[in-house]
């Protein structure tokens, strides 16, 4: 069996979003008990990661971090639509923009302090599209 659905994620610029309610939500919707459940950002700006969800110094740290590694002051070619775009491309190739989680008992089986995140590398607010793929049974 499998279902399928987008999810519309609206962000506020640079930050990690938390999307895990929203994608169990689908999952628990889906029917299915026993499978795996893929998730595709369909952006490249934007990424997809499963990450700390009790400090929250984690996360400020990886935004601190990537922002250091892929400056928005160094002089990319592509700047068509901006001085943050370029390095959101890198930024993006640099993490994800797809994960598999087991499904066991109806529920992702995602670890006791893991949560799945959208990255926005943006400085302003977009609608990103997850889609959420489950299949098993």
């Amino acid at each position: 069996m499998q279902h399928q659905q987008i999810l519309r994620i609206s962000t506020q610029g640079k930050t990690l979003q938390k999307v895990t309610a929203q994608v169990a939500q689908v999952v628990a919707e889906s029917g299915i008990r026993t499978g795996l459940c893929n998730l595709f950002l369909r952006h490249t700006s934007a990424s997809l990661i499963i990450q700390e969800n009790a400090d929250p110094d984690v996360l400020r740290d990886l935004e601190t971090f990537l922002s250091k590694l892929v400056p928005e002051g160094y002089q990319y070619i592509h700047s068509a639509e901006g001085p943050d775009d370029m390095p959101a491309h890198i930024r993006t190739v640099l993490t994800h923009t797809s994960e598999q989680i087991p499904v066991g008992n109806g529920r992702l089986l995602l670890g006791t302090w893991q949560s799945i995140y959208i990255w926005e590398h943006r400085r302003h607010s977009h609608t990103r599209e997850l889609v959420v793929h489950v299949w098993g049974e």
